[in-house]
């Protein structure tokens, strides 16, 4: 029972975190990992660990969906360059950095193990960044790239880091012998991704009961990781091509009675598991550090600091330069965007892209992977949870400040398109019912032009309209809501038909513009 009741209240402490976090405009990881940092030096804090051989699986799998299902890949294909440019060449740099690096600092560590430390400490979580930077909303563009990034540099890095890892297994390393490897792992899980989406659509698009429609969702995420693991594909890229196929079919075959509680169970989920990560590797920690002796501890700070450096310089390097690069071709040649709405490369784009790359749950998660006897593994697992921190501080809690500094703006495509999709619906909804001048007909007319607004109203009024639509759809819900709930109270309705009636009330309320309080997918 006391690790239940010591679980329970880390969960109580981070949502506290969180909360502050958002008060103050920060990434809530940055918080959680701070709480990490304390729990290591906590006298007596339980001690939980997760067997490495599911630390990938539980951790990545899940997160990686839920952030894979929301990508655009007509936004990526805008901006393949940069996002192609920070996936490969920033990971790739970053990790050899980070090697001959940590080989310099400490020479009797393995290339290998060299090596999948800069693996795990490579990929970027650009959930941090845009967490904080979708508050400011800035340009497009920039939310589009680290989305991106946070998307497939997982598949880069941790493909690195499996080759690595089975290279200190094997005790031997050879291009010649990985490179079909690392090709079949590539090839067949962009290939599998989308089989498997089409499979587990045929599965479930008959599911109508909400929890097995959810249980079913998680159940074949862990699936599809654990059946490209089993076959030698990467998990990530499987997981990232499932979702982006899932994403496109999803919308027209779920009902919003499904996809409403899935999206709440999803954000909740993917919560969870960001704080237990910090905790299980902070709760690591402490163990680490107490068998060290001071000389070795200092060096374990020394090398954890100077890699926490490298990491920030090699993207600041690598993006900066690129980003010279875009713009001296804009100049040459002119900018010829894919849509008008897209906004030309800068300096301060470039600035805030590269000041960015705060590390989060992948390179916690994959620190935790590896298996106990690895060389250095207590050295691997403490730079990771210090990269983690001093990205997620330094950076995270300056990127605010500085997008503030550089006041960076676009037309908001975004919103554009959202005006366009409402009159274009609007038209389409109508229409089904043209002719039929009902009073019911006339009621369903009036509500949705009062959601979507009118086609030949201007944006202005078509959001006043909408305002005023809300606050009189929330009063008469909340006048009905206390009405049942007063004749629940003087015993004139069971609590049965009052649960039924409020169920009717609260569809009604999403009906009515609900969900515009609420963060569902973001």
């Amino acid at each position: 029972m006391r690790e239940l009741e010591a679980l329970v209240g880390l969960v109580l402490a981070a949502v506290m975190l969180a909360a502050v976090a958002r008060r103050v405009g920060a990434p809530y990881p940055a918080f959680l990992a701070l709480g990490g940092a304390i729990l290591a030096f906590v006298p007596g804090a339980p001690s939980f660990t997760v067997p490495p051989e599911l630390a990938l699986a539980l951790f990545v799998a899940p997160i990686l969906l839920d952030a894979a299902y929301d990508a655009s890949p007509r936004d990526l294909k805008d901006n393949w360059a940069p996002v192609i440019g920070l996936v490969v060449f920033a990971v790739g740099l970053t990790t050899i950095a980070v090697a001959w690096v940590t080989h310099s600092l400490m020479p009797a560590i393995p290339w290998a193990a060299a090596i999948t430390l800069g693996a795990v400490v490579a990929p970027p979580d650009a959930a941090a960044a845009t967490a904080v930077l979708r508050q400011l909303r800035p340009p497009h563009r920039i939310l589009t790239i680290l989305e991106g990034e946070s998307l497939l540099n997982d598949a880069s890095a941790l493909l690195i880091y499996r080759l690595a890892v089975g290279a200190v297994a094997a005790n031997s390393f050879s291009i010649g012998a990985v490179a079909p490897t690392f090709l079949f792992a590539v090839v067949g899980s962009v290939v599998a991704g989308p089989a498997l989406a089409w499979l587990s659509r045929r599965l479930t698009e008959r599911v109508q009961h909400v929890p097995t429609a959810i249980i079913l969702q998680f159940v074949i995420t862990l699936g599809v990781w654990i059946v490209a693991d089993r076959i030698g594909l990467s998990g990530v890229l499987t997981m990232v091509c499932y979702a982006i196929a899932v994403a496109r079919t999803a919308p027209e075959r779920i009902p919003a009675r499904i996809r409403i509680p899935s999206y709440a169970v999803w954000e909740t989920v993917v919560f969870v598991l960001n704080v237990l990560a910090f905790v299980f590797i902070g709760l690591q920690l402490r163990p680490i550090l107490e068998t060290l002796e001071p000389a070795a501890r200092g060096q374990y700070f020394v090398v954890a600091g100077i890699i926490l450096v490298t990491v920030i310089v090699v993207r600041i390097t690598w993006h900066m330069s690129f980003n010279a690069v875009i713009r001296w071709r804009d100049r040459r040649f002119g900018f010829h965007p894919a849509r008008q709405t897209l906004l030309r490369p800068s300096v301060s784009s470039g600035l805030i892209i590269s000041w960015s790359g705060m590390r989060g749950i992948v390179t916690l998660a994959a620190a935790l992977a590896l298996p106990a006897g690895f060389p250095f593994r207590n050295l691997i697992v403490f730079t990771a949870f210090a990269v983690v921190l001093g990205t997620l501080v330094l950076q995270g809690l300056t990127l605010k400040p500085l997008l503030l500094a550089l006041d960076l703006r676009d037309d908001d495509p975004v919103g554009q398109e959202v005006s366009a999709a409402r009159e274009r619906a609007l038209r389409a909804a109508l229409a089904e019912f043209e002719r039929d001048r009902s009073p019911i007909a006339e009621a369903v007319r009036q509500e949705f032009t009062a959601h979507l607004g009118a086609a030949d109203a201007d944006p202005d009024e078509g959001e006043a309209r909408r305002f005023a639509h809300s606050d009189i759809h929330r009063r008469a819900i909340e006048g009905a809501r206390h009405a049942v709930l007063g004749m629940r109270e003087s015993d004139e309705i069971g609590d049965d038909a009052f649960h039924q009636l409020e169920e009717e009330l609260d569809w009604i309320e999403m009906a009515g513009g609900g969900r515009e309080d609420t963060d569902l997918k973001g």
